[in-house]
């Protein structure tokens, strides 16, 4: 995790604890992921094998605690504190702030009951996490909502998911004198469409329509400052805990900047990428 060269890390390692507090406090403490998001770190287990835009911008792995709490069966929460917004076993935010500077986790989720029909079931997320990112050294906060939603039509399930990432009060060095200086702009968004289709008992279709955004300074390499995307991915499932997919994606970056492709790194020169692939999936 974070800068380390190690040719292994952890990505989940933590306590789970159990309070008999009402329904029952559940207790996180160590090293954990997937806090906010639509998409979570096993290809597998997502619709589509390649990520999208939204999961590029969310925070991943966090250290610290987070509790959560069943209010009844429509209604769940979750808070916590870790120490970075940024992935990185036991990172620390810059002095002076390391140790007293933490970050905050808060989030809710609602399950619709039986009584709303073909809708039993759906889901929808709302959350927020704000802290320091030890790799832009600022301040950022990130807000999500999203969720799955049945539909009339048993086969077919839409989801759907929005990310927004601010980073403010960072220091940027001025190249003329080397002195830090504030810098208080930065946004990133993501807004992600799914309609997954089962078309028979082991065939299925999932389809991927997204939108990004982001301003110049918190512009990730290799992502345009602007895009559109759509992912087509048709799944078989071969044997039990085995899945096999085809995947295509295309990606369009929307202000006319070539933003994909180059025969080196760094030297993007077409608007347009495209990729095929075709992958077997194990789930363990």
């Amino acid at each position: 995790a974070g800068s380390s060269t190690s040719d292994f890390s952890l990505k989940d390692t933590y306590v789970d604890l159990h309070a008999p507090l009402g329904n029952g406090l559940d207790l996180k403490l160590g090293t954990f992921t997937e806090i906010l998001g639509y998409e979570v770190y096993e290809a597998g287990n997502n619709p589509n094998d390649t990520r999208s835009y939204g999961y590029e911008i969310e925070p991943t792995q966090l250290t610290g605690a987070l509790a959560t709490y069943q209010f009844s069966p429509a209604i769940s929460a979750q808070g916590g504190i870790a120490d970075t917004w940024s992935a990185g076993i036991n990172s620390r935010s810059n002095p002076p702030k390391a140790e007293s500077f933490k970050t905050y986790i808060g989030g809710v989720t609602l399950t619709a009951p039986e009584s709303l029909g073909f809708l039993s079931g759906s889901t929808l997320l709302g959350g927020i996490i704000n802290g320091y990112d030890t790799v832009s050294q600022g301040v950022k906060t990130s807000w999500y909502v999203g969720g799955n939603f049945k539909t009339p039509l048993k086969c077919l399930t839409v989801g759907l998911a929005y990310d927004y990432v601010n980073l403010a009060n960072n220091l940027t060095t001025d190249p003329t004198t080397g002195l830090p200086v504030p810098h208080n702009s930065g946004y990133q968004n993501a807004a992600s469409a799914y309609l997954l289709w089962r078309v028979a008992e082991k065939l299925s279709l999932n389809t991927r329509a997204e939108y990004m955004s982001q301003s110049d300074y918190l512009a990730i390499p290799g992502m345009p400052s602007e895009a559109f995307a759509l992912t087509e991915t048709l799944q078989y499932d071969l044997w039990k805990n085995v899945i096999s997919r085809l995947e295509f994606r295309w990606d369009h970056s929307l202000n006319g900047n070539e933003a994909y492709g180059g025969e080196t790194a760094g030297a993007p020169s077409a608007e347009n990428a495209f990729l095929v692939a075709a992958n077997i999936i194990y789930k363990f």
